[in-house]
Order: C-alpha cells, then sequence, then structure tokens
C-alpha cells in the first residue's frame, strides 16, 4: 500500500518485471532521487528471491535497498527507521537478508501491535484491518511514504530525526 502511494505521488505506473515483480521507475518529485519500487509477486515470506534478482538487475547495492514491512513489535500507527540489524521473527525480512547475503539495507518498520489474546501472529497480519485501524491508515500509508521519501533524499539519520521526534500521536 505504501509502494501505491509513493508511485501515485510520483505519477508513475507498475509494470510486470521479468524478476517476479511489479515495478516503477521514476524520481520522486522533479529533481529528487531515482526510485525503483517494487511489489513482489510472491508472498512477503518468500521475497527474497525477487528483491535480489531486482538488486542485480538494477545493480542496486543492498545499503541502497530500502525494505517496507509491517512490524508487530511496534504499536499500529508508528514508524520506525533504521539500518540493518536482525530479522527479529519476521520470515520476509529473514528470506530477503538470505537472498541478498546481508542484513545491511534500510528498513520502514511500519507497527501493526501485537495480536490481541493468543490469536497466532500469522492469522493476524493477513486479516483485514478493523474499522478503527482502517479509519487512520491513509496517514500511515503517508507518514510511511513520507519517511521513504526522506531516507532516499536525506539519508537515514535525517529522516530518523524527523520520524523518530515527531510529537506523539496519542
Amino acid at each position: 500500500m505504501v509502494t501505491a502511494e509513493l508511485a501515485h505521488r510520483a505519477s508513475l505506473s507498475f509494470k510486470n518485471h521479468k524478476a517476479g515483480a511489479s515495478v516503477a521507475e521514476g524520481r520522486s518529485g522533479s529533481s529528487g532521487p531515482r526510485l525503483i519500487l517494487a511489489n513482489p509477486h510472491t508472498f512477503m515470506n518468500v521475497s527474497g528471491g525477487p528483491v535480489a534478482a531486482l538488486l542485480r538487475f538494477y545493480k542496486i547495492d543492498p545499503a541502497q535497498l530500502i525494505v517496507l514491512h509491517d512490524e508487530l513489535d511496534i504499536p499500529f500507527d508508528s514508524i520506525k527507521l533504521k539500518r540493518g540489524g536482525g530479522h527479529g521473527g519476521h520470515n520476509g525480512v529473514r528470506d530477503i537478508i538470505a537472498a541478498t547475503g546481508t542484513p545491511d539495507f534500510l528498513r520502514v518498520r511500519i507497527g501493526i501491535g501485537r495480536p490481541p489474546g493468543r490469536q497466532p501472529a500469522a492469522d493476524f497480519v493477513l486479516r483485514d484491518f478493523g474499522a478503527d485501524e482502517r479509519s487512520v491508515l491513509p496517514n500511515l500509508l503517508s507518514d510511511a511514504a513520507d519517511a521513504t521519501e526522506l531516507i532516499a533524499s536525506q539519508g537515514l539519520v535525517a529522516a530518523q530525526l524527523k520520524v523518530h521526534t515527531a510529537p506523539d500521536k496519542s
């Protein structure tokens, strides 16, 4: 959903790519950084293959990769930015690390919170958003797109200063 927002902002269209992903290429703004947005055609848990193939095709160093992903350990409607680290139990991030051979890529971690009660995490991440979540989802998607654009244009530290020091939404 965030890559769709980024594509919309830059007036880009997704096209099927031989790497097994939908890809949109262009610039963020008229003079902004070049963006290659990709949505693998696989489930998130096995997205490493398409990601690695796209890095090879476009000759991009994994250190320039920005992975946007849901994060159970961050409250819903919160965003955290980082470079590298472990997979934290996220199977999609684990697969990207395995396929690229490095954990050293940028991450936009989009908080979805923990499942209620004893609901399995896999069921929780695949369910539809509830009514309360849907009401704030457009702002969350916009904030995640803003964070991604900040990383691409100003670098991780500048983006973290803006995103991590934003006023609390509660």
